[in-house]
């Protein structure tokens, strides 16, 4: 093991100064061109394996962390992923999906920063996160629009990938098709002999991007034939849900896509505990998949997504990052398979 020796004791009660570069430097007997190379992983210089020890110990006794902004500003980018917190209340899905991005990122070196637009939408978020100076940007593509983009380009991000149903120019696009997954689910309950379908639609904020197509997509489904679809605001919440069980008769329905498995749940207790059959009285069908649909009785139908994996939508991210003059591409990535059980 090498050894340094220990820096000279201190006053405990005086201000304690930020350790720098130099500082490394002076403690490992190297210059400060060395340390960097050493902390910055650069593979491009040969440097000895007991030299990069006694830097990495020297910058650990020392408290030592290279500074990001300065580097950033050497490299004219830094390597940091921006994605905006979302605006709407993430599901397991969507939070397992951001979690396997978030792992695959930092396996290409890259730090992925969460970043809170409360209140912000559109251009002025885009010069908000532009501020940071992150080099690549994964954003809805509702927060974002054309301005927004070249905002970001311009301040140094590499890369700005939209995640929506429709691309935005000048950035690569994710493309989800929510109507595709209203249209399955609708057909579903359609084939199934269902004529009198209920959709629901979250009360809560910030969901509409999703359930505006999918109540489109629900309504395409059963355009031309005797089936008709009527739209059921829901909040998240079990005296709502109640109320809308109890209207259950009157409203005449046999069937209802419940935007997703969570609203499906909560709508499926609120119904039996009103005394109807489940799919006798009220054929219900949610989407995501969840394992807890399975665990109901009766079973859960659903319509099962798949998401783009997390080390696809990296790749792409790092591509765009070394060729940020390349075309924008453009992938389909929501597919939508209708899985048939027992509550339908």
């Amino acid at each position: 093991m090498v050894q340094i020796p220990n820096p000279p004791p201190s006053d405990p009660s005086a201000p304690r100064s930020v350790p720098t570069s130099a500082d490394v430097a002076r403690l490992a007997g190297v210059s400060r061109a060395t340390v960097s190379y050493v902390l910055n992983n650069t593979g491009t210089v040969r440097i000895s394996e007991p030299t990069r020890r006694r830097v990495r110990e020297a910058a650990r006794q020392l408290g030592y962390v290279p500074h990001a902004a300065a580097r950033s500003l050497r490299a004219g980018h830094s390597r940091m992923v921006l994605m905006p917190a979302p605006s709407f209340p993430a599901g397991p899905l969507y939070s397992r999906f951001l979690s396997e991005l978030q792992w695959a990122l930092g396996r290409l070196d890259y730090t992925v920063v969460q970043y809170g637009t409360v209140g912000l939408r559109g251009d002025e978020a885009a010069r908000a996160w532009a501020e940071l100076r992150p080099v690549a940007v994964l954003a809805p593509g509702s927060d974002l629009g054309p301005q927004g983009v070249e905002v970001l380009k311009r301040s140094g991000a590499r890369a700005v990938v939209t995640l929506g149903p429709e691309a935005v120019d000048g950035a690569h696009a994710l493309l989800t098709d929510q109507a595709g997954v209203g249209r399955g689910a609708t057909r579903h309950l359609y084939d199934r002999g269902r004529r009198r379908i209920g959709v629901v639609v979250p009360a809560e904020g910030g969901l509409d991007v999703f359930s505006a197509p999918r109540l489109a997509g629900a309504r395409e489904a059963v355009s031309g034939t005797d089936a008709t679809v009527t739209e059921l605001p829901l909040a998240y919440d079990e005296g709502d849900a109640a109320r809308l069980a109890a209207r259950w008769r009157p409203l005449g329905l046999d069937a209802v896509f419940a935007y997703n498995d969570e609203y499906a749940m909560l709508l499926m207790r609120a119904l039996q505990d009103e005394g109807l059959d489940i799919p006798g009285h009220a054929a219900v069908i949610g989407a995501d998949d969840l394992m807890l649909g399975r665990l109901l009785r009766p079973r859960l139908s659903t319509v099962h997504l798949e998401l783009p994996a997390g080390r696809d939508l990296a790749a792409l991210v790092d591509r765009a990052v070394h060729d940020p003059g390349a075309a924008p591409e453009r992938h389909i990535v929501l597919g939508a398979t209708v899985v048939h059980r027992e509550s339908s």
